[in-house]
């Protein structure tokens, strides 16, 4: 039973990240409700940790992938590139002056 309702609490929880006080609050009520022992309550609020750390790590990377996605559509450079061309006209403008002298 603990199994079951672990697997629907993670299920529900989705790419929500729970603040630990939310969290703990949940627990104890969970606890007061299904007669559940410290040590499972502790056990299930820890995996409610990990599956929220988890989620908001695939949230941004999702996030990171469409912002990227967007730049490249509307032809913005990433800073990788914006270096790149900085150091390309450095060393154009060196030799403009060296040119000129």
């Amino acid at each position: 039973m603990l199994e079951i309702l672990e697997k629907t609490l993670l299920t529900g929880i989705g790419a929500m990240a729970l603040t630990q006080k939310k969290a703990e609050e949940l627990i104890d009520d969970l606890k007061k409700r299904m007669n559940l022992t410290e040590d499972e309550g502790k056990n299930l609020l820890e995996k409610l940790r990990d599956a929220a750390k988890e989620n908001q790590e695939k949230l941004e990377e999702m996030a990171q992938g469409e912002v990227k996605k967007a730049c490249d559509r509307i032809g913005v450079v990433n800073m990788e590139e914006f270096k790149k061309l900085q150091h390309k006209v450095e060393q154009l403008e060196k030799q403009l002056k060296a040119q000129s002298k």
